[in-house]
Formats: C-alpha cells, structure tokens, sequence
C-alpha cells in the first residue's frame, strides 16, 4: 500500500507499534460498550414509561437530578430513573474512556500521556463533583409529557444532527436547539440541556468508529483536551455572572471571521510545505491514517503547536459558557493552526467534544437542566445519525468534507447571531 507523506523533507512518527494499535482497540471498545450500555438501559426505561402510561398506571413523576434521588428511583422501578441512568451512562462513558485511556497508556509505558492523561482526568473529576455541587440545583423538576409520536420525531429529526455533526466534528447541538425550542417549545434551558447530551452521544458514537479505524490522532486529543476541558470549567464558572446575549454575538462574529482561511484552501485536499512545531515530535503528535477513498497512507505533520493550544481553550471556554460541543472551533483550531488534515481534524474533534462536554455535563445534570424524556430521543436519534456518519466520512475526500464544514460554520454563526439577537 503506498504512503503518501505531506512534508517529503522528514517522515513523521508512525503509529504502527502493536501497543498502540491495543490503545485504539480498547479504546474505541469502551466508547462502544458505553454507547451500546446506554442505549439498551435508555430503550428499556421509555418502553417502560409508556406502557404504565398506556396502562394508566403511571404515577406523577419528577425527574431525578442527584446519583441519591436515581438510586432510589432505580429501587423503586420508576421509568424516569431507569432512562436517567441510561443517560447518565452515556455522560459517563468519556469520563471511562480518559480513566482507561491512563491505563492504556501505562501499559505503552508512555509517561508524557499517563500525566497528561491523568491531569484531563482530575479536571473533569474537579468539575464534576467540585463545580457541579458549588452550583447546586434547583430541586426536583416535573417530567416533559410527551406523546410517544412527538419523541419518536425528535428522535428522526436528532439522526440527522448526528450525522452531519459525525461528518463535520460538530456536536449537533446547533440543530437540536433550534429542533426543541421553535418546533417542540421546549424551554430554552432544557434544549441545551439536550444539547450537551447530543454532543457526547455524537463523539462517543463517531469516535469509537474513528479511533478504531486509526483516523483519530489519540495523543493531539488527549494533549489539547487539557486545553479544552480546562476552558469548560472556566466558561461553566463565568455562565451565570456573563450576559449570554453578548456571547452568542460574539462567537458568531469569531466564527464567520474564522472561516476566511479555510475558505482560502477550499481546494486543497492536503496541506503542502507543513514543518512540524518543535513540540510535536516530543510529544508524538505527527501521525498517519489510512485514507479508504485512495487506498494510501497519508502522513502528517503538526505545526503551531502553542496557537493550537490556546485555540483550544477558547473552545472549552465557549463550550461551558454556551453548552454546546463547540466543535467548529476545535476544527478550525487543528486545520488552520495546526495544519492537520481535514479528516484527522474532524475525527480528532469529534473524539475530543465528548470530553470537553462532559466537564460542564454534571454541572447541567445537577441545575435539573437535563430532561431525560426529552434528552432520551435526542441522545438515541444522534447515536444513530452519528455512527451512519462514521461510516460516510471514510468515503468522502478531504475537498468535499470541506464543503461540508464551511457551510455548517456560517450556519453555526447565524444560529449564534440570531440568539443573540434574540430571534431564537
């Protein structure tokens, strides 16, 4: 199989050592089995919702928002707490994914990656239990009475969020706030509620596909995402003392002003003339994929290592403030700062979203902002929509993944825009 090698001067570390390829295995196995888990728990709570409710044998519910109050409902075989834990599964499954990966690691003897790792770890440890019970909750909030036809249309309408977010490193949550509020009047709270759920199910449903098949750069993940889970913590502490209006603008202008570059190169199917960044071979970020469209090894290079991180941060930041997955910017940060190829940044993003959404997932869980009859369909419509995407993407060229992106970033920008501006 030939290797094609973007920079001809130096060739970039490989990932073929056999240690490494177990990391991925295990890896995506986790993501999968959490993917799968969740589904199976969420499937059986809603079934089991709507039969006592056709039964007439279902009683008042309020949706639990602590481990004590899902505990007790599990015990007392409330649907509503059988779905919650399906949900909190899946919110759990990146922070399983950042445990196992340490592990994975120590095993690689790779010290540089069980620290970095392990400081990921303790960030989102810190945000979940620290944070999360700083903030506090509301108390106990009454369940959403949806018919099962309406659940059954957020579902079909979150696979299509999914699948574009799969192909273009986004969460989805750009489609289902919109989906919830104008066309279900959702409260604005419980769609972005929704949003988060939406964003770990896209990263853990396309990521345990990515990383299996060697398009996810593992080690520019796990660095940057000491960059991005820092900034969620960050942006989760500052959403109740900033103006969300100002925000929302803000970032829409950053966007639409951040497209330029990549509008520039829209023809370009892989960066020419990259010189990796004196951080990257320490680090052992330069890598190669297995490009399925052409049937040849692509190596890469990493520059502006620094500009990436910092990149990255804003991500977070933007991600704990507005909750969403932010993955535009992660994708623009890793094809125009970083030079990676259009493949590796998307894949890459969509195995980092899920992490950086998990730092402000608790924080959410515990404000009583995830409603888990309305975050069920979302989270089992984008798990479908996002695994159907995996698979589309390794058919796709860098060129028409590109085309894909662009417009998705100027829709995420007008989306911005128009909260901000309060027509949404």
């Amino acid at each position: 199989m030939p290797n094609i090698t973007i920079d001809e001067k130096s060739v970039p570390i490989r990932s073929d050592d056999s240690l490494i390829r177990k990391t991925e295995l295990v890896i995506s196995g986790v993501l999968r089995g959490g993917v799968l888990l969740s589904v199976a728990v969420i499937l059986a709570g809603v079934f089991y919702y709507y039969a006592l409710r056709l039964l007439g044998r279902l009683p008042p519910a309020n949706f639990p928002d602590t481990l004590g109050e899902v505990v007790a409902g599990l015990k007392a075989a409330e649907p509503v707490a059988i779905v919650t834990a399906g949900l909190l599964i899946l919110l759990a499954t990146p922070v399983l994914r950042v445990m196992v990966s340490i592990a994975a690691f120590a095993i690689e003897k790779d010290r540089t990656y069980v620290t970095i790792t392990a400081i990921v770890l303790a960030i989102l440890l810190f945000s979940i239990f620290g944070i999360g019970s700083y903030l506090g909750r509301p108390g106990l909030t009454d369940v959403s009475n949806s018919t099962f036809g309406v659940l059954l249309v957020i579902a079909l309408s979150s696979m299509f969020a999914g699948f574009v977010g799969a192909l273009a490193g986004l969460g989805g949550g750009v489609f289902i706030v919109p989906i919830l509020t104008l066309l279900f009047h959702v409260p604005f709270a419980i769609a972005i509620g929704a949003s988060i759920v939406s964003v770990i199910a896209t990263s853990s449903g396309a990521a345990a596909a990515y990383v299996r098949d060697r398009m996810t750069n593992l080690r520019v993940g796990m660095f940057l995402e000491i960059a991005t889970t820092a900034g969620a913590v960050c942006g989760a502490l500052l959403s109740s003392m900033l103006d969300d209006t100002v925000l929302f603008i803000v970032f829409g202008v950053i966007l639409l002003v951040s497209a330029i570059p990549l509008l520039m190169r829209l023809g370009e199917e892989l960066p020419r003339g990259v010189q990796n960044h004196k951080w990257a071979r320490p680090l052992k970020l330069p890598g190669t994929y297995s490009d399925q469209r052409t049937h040849q090894d692509v190596s890469y290079h990493v520059a502006h290592v620094r500009i990436g991180f910092g990149m990255m941060y804003v991500a977070g930041l933007i991600s704990g403030l507005l909750g969403i997955g932010s993955g535009t910017f992660k994708v623009l940060a890793m094809d125009t700062a970083m030079r990676l190829p259009m493949k590796v940044s998307t894949t890459t993003s969509n195995f980092m979203i899920g992490v950086t959404a998990a730092a402000s997932a608790g924080i959410f869980f515990q404000r009583g902002d995830i409603d888990p009859m309305i975050a069920a369909p979302v989270a089992i419509g984008v798990l479908g929509g996002s695994m159907l995407g995996a698979k589309t993407l390794n058919r796709m060229s860098n060129v028409h993944l590109k085309k894909v992106f662009v417009p998705m970033i100027v829709l995420v920008a007008v989306s911005m825009l128009a909260r901000g501006l309060g027509w949404l």
